[in-house]
């Protein structure tokens, strides 16, 4: 288990102030964290292939196709300082 120094050193590295009640239940929270990760560290995971998400993830996104472009006129139509017929933006360092 995780002693009242070492959680004070990691809620030090982390910026939090914690209680004297918060302080032993982060350690004994810690505590069963590290030995969750100790338990899967035995295992043996050579054969197990590495993974980005717990569920496959397919077609997430749709297809990139070619659509036709929204009118000019019709994207410009609310901007409020159409230039050259596209949008208006300040200068850099105009205020």
């Amino acid at each position: 288990m995780l002693d009242s120094a070492q959680v004070l050193h990691v809620a030090r590295l982390a910026r939090l102030e914690l209680t004297d009640d918060e302080l032993e239940k982060m350690a004994s929270e810690l505590s069963k964290v590290l030995q969750h990760i100790e338990t899967i560290s035995e295992l043996d995971l050579d054969r197990v292939p590495p993974t980005s998400h717990v569920v496959d993830v397919v077609n997430a996104l749709r297809a990139d196709e070619p659509q036709p472009c929204l009118p000019r006129k019709v994207a410009l139509a609310s901007a409020p300082d159409p230039v050259d017929g596209g949008f208006g933006v300040p200068s850099p360092g105009a205020a």
